[in-house]
């Protein structure tokens, strides 16, 4: 019998790859609505399905490691610094409201769609040193909910077809 950690390194290899994959795929949809930042969020799906099928750790690991290099391949060193910001606080939020177990999987996905979009608006009023960014707010929050209700859907119906928890 194989040691338990070697699959999950193997599992842990196949959703950064499927991460990636998703990264890719979404540089490549022009999906623009008129304010900088808003993006489907298709690479939720493999962290909240890691949240929910392997555990926190390593879904934050895959989480960080496919956002440097997402942003290596496909962007620069300011898509990946917007991209920590909010995938860290997005991962947070989605780890807190997780571990309570009163929440669902779309839910858990609304609230990092909301949380990454606070971050990186965190972050971009930091840097430009501005306020006024913050006008921005509210297109961004509709826009994580309506993303992170259909990546929800997606990724909770990945659950269910692979059977719950991963081992």
């Amino acid at each position: 019998m194989r040691n338990k950690s070697v699959y999950k390194t193997a599992y842990l290899g196949v959703f950064l790859a499927l991460a990636l994959v998703f990264s890719y795929v979404e540089s490549l949809i022009p999906f623009y609505f008129g304010v900088p930042g808003v993006k489907l969020g298709l690479t939720n799906i493999v962290v909240v399905l890691m949240l929910y099928c392997v555990g926190a750790k390593e879904a934050f690991v895959v989480s960080v490691v496919r956002i440097v290099l997402a942003g290596f391949l496909f962007g620069n060193l300011f898509s990946i610094i917007y991209s920590l910001a909010g995938g860290l606080l997005s991962f947070l939020a989605m780890t807190v409201l997780r571990r309570t177990e009163k929440f669902g999987v779309v839910p858990v996905s609304i609230c990092g769609g909301v949380f990454h979009n606070i971050g990186q608006l965190a972050l971009a009023a930091l840097i430009v040193e501005n306020y006024h960014i913050f006008y921005y707010m509210p297109v961004l929050l509709a826009a994580g909910i309506v993303t992170g209700f259909l990546i929800g859907i997606a990724a909770g119906e990945c659950i269910l077809r692979i059977g719950g928890r991963i081992k």
